[in-house]
């Protein structure tokens, strides 16, 4: 080493012993005298008599001045740069130093010293931080419309397949198991599983602090678990053979749990409290993703259902107008012109038709109701299908019945008077499997209607509705002796429970082999 007057700086040993590098640089850049940690950071050697940033391995200097250390000298104050070394043959990855340099004055000679600190982990630490964020704005880098065009299944895939690609390329994380929180049971839900054993995988959790394994108490308590040896914690679940170590965090939106994401390693303590920090951070990017797609789902699905109520509220009761001109005129011409008959059968016919054609799109569009009540659904599933008379002449009851009904696939038929209504089961190819009627109908009661039914059919699957409990002339206590099932009772306005109860009722009552319809 140079044995130079370093006097009004500090001692050689004490530099020496410093953890960043210093060095003192001649005016034409050449290393006068190196401490020992920058000589071990640049090959080890005593690196005197070389030019500093050919000791360096020519790094690249990061910012727009050339070279910061002439700076430094010609304005005689100090300055600092970063510089970025490229891979080697002892490094794979850039190196990044910042250096500070100062001008000094000793005796008529002028000279640089130069503090060089190793901050390649904190770069990286910021590129990948970056990177991270850039690949959670891209785990749904779709424009609205490209979205709309997929169904939920496709967008779960494309999201699943995203997350697979950066926590590997990004993360250098194979093996990761993501599941949804099913806030309504606390099921942890699988989502994504890579690497996971298939028993494992299909392992039912709860968010659960106990019994549940790390990821049941990720979840219960919305903190993240580092597990450094698998084989000496009591909470851990096996995920696959040969697993030592794992790293579980939770999803959160709004600081809620929404899931969690688990991932492990065949190392033991493969994972650190920076590997902690990254998966947390891409953890809320997966939170707002599997959002954006929720609301996409539900902004789409309310669009959908909204074009099916409209055209619900335009061609429902326009085509109930229709039937029951059809069946008006082919009671008229029953026995006097059988040809006009058979035209306004095929007409009632194709009008029918026409009404399952729209309930079939209209049910493609938006689901008969959401999978949050698919118990609700799979209750009332016997109503699919099933023929429906309502008889009121009251329009906005008629387009409730529509409205309410259809939605759990029934077929819905009205009709304005008891006159009509009778003309309509008369009509009918199949039997009605319900009948609706108030109780006071412009011609006559929902009692009498009930009488004139019971000429025409074997079994009368009907029910009576009224507002308020209003019942004129007792026509319910006298439609119970005449056969009424005494739950056939409806109130309006409808709430839903009670017309899909009472409407499922009269469906569970009909006779296992009821005759045929007898026509008058």
């Amino acid at each position: 080493m140079a044995d130079i007057n370093v006097a009004g700086i500090a001692s050689q040993e004490i530099l020496n012993r410093l953890p960043e590098g210093v060095a003192v640089l001649s005016t034409s850049m050449t290393i006068v005298w190196a401490n020992q940690c920058f000589n071990n950071w640049f090959g080890g050697v005593d690196r005197a008599g070389q030019d500093f940033y050919s000791a360096l391995g020519h790094p690249e200097v990061q910012g727009s001045e050339p070279c910061p250390l002439r700076a430094c000298l010609l304005q005689n104050q100090s300055c600092a740069a970063t510089l970025k070394r490229e891979p080697n043959e002892t490094s794979a990855k850039p190196s990044y130093y910042q250096v500070q340099a100062v001008a000094v004055s000793q005796s008529l000679e002028s000279r640089i010293v130069v503090t060089v600190r190793d901050i390649t982990d904190e770069i990286l630490q910021e590129q990948k931080l970056a990177a991270i964020h850039q690949a959670g704005a891209k785990l749904t880098d779709l424009k609205p419309d490209e979205i709309f065009a997929m169904d939920v299944e496709q967008r779960i895939d494309l999201l699943k397949e995203n997350i697979r690609h950066y926590t590997q390329n990004l993360l250098n994380i194979e093996v990761i198991e993501i599941r949804l929180l099913e806030q309504s049971t606390g099921n942890l839900i699988p989502l994504l599983s890579v690497g996971i054993d298939q028993a494992a995988a299909d392992r039912r959790l709860m968010a659960s602090p106990s019994n549940n394994g790390v990821t049941g108490w990720v979840a219960a308590n919305a903190m993240s678990y580092l597990c450094r040896d698998t084989s000496t914690d009591p909470m851990y679940l096996e995920a696959f053979k040969g697993s030592r170590s794992s790293l579980t965090v939770p999803i959160l939106l709004h600081e809620s749990v929404i899931g969690t994401i688990n991932v492990e390693s065949p190392k033991l303590a493969a994972f650190s409290e920076s590997d902690q920090q990254f998966l947390e951070i891409f953890a809320r990017d997966v939170a707002v993703s599997l959002n954006t797609l929720e609301l996409l789902v539900a902004q789409r699905t309310n669009a959908a259902q909204q074009s099916c109520d409209a055209i619900h509220a335009a061609v429902s009761l326009p085509l109930d107008d229709l039937l029951l001109d059809a069946v008006f005129l082919m009671e008229k011409y029953i026995g006097h012109d059988p040809e006009s008959v058979a035209k306004l059968r095929s007409l009632l016919s194709k009008a029918r038709s026409i009404k399952k054609s729209i309930q079939s799109i209209g049910q493609s569009l938006v689901p008969l109701d959401p999978a949050s009540n698919q118990e609700l659904n799979e209750h009332y599933a016997k109503l699919v299908g099933r023929r429906i008379l309502v008889v009121d002449s009251n329009e906005s009851v008629r387009n409730d019945a529509h409205a309410l009904l259809e939605r759990y696939g029934c077929i819905v038929e009205t009709a304005q008077s008891g006159d009509q209504a009778v003309a309509m089961v008369r009509s009918s190819d199949e039997n009605y499997d319900v009948i609706i009627t108030d109780i006071k109908l412009p011609d006559y009661s929902g009692y009498q209607l009930m009488l004139r039914l019971q000429k025409l059919l074997d079994h009368v699957p009907i029910a009576l509705m009224t507002g308020f409990g209003y019942d004129p002339g007792h026509s319910i206590v006298k439609a119970r002796q005449a056969g009424l099932h005494r739950k056939a009772i409806l109130y309006k306005p409808f709430h839903l429970d009670q017309l899909l109860g009472v409407t499922e009722l009269l469906i569970e009552e009909k006779p296992a082999s009821s005759n045929p319809q007898v026509q008058t």
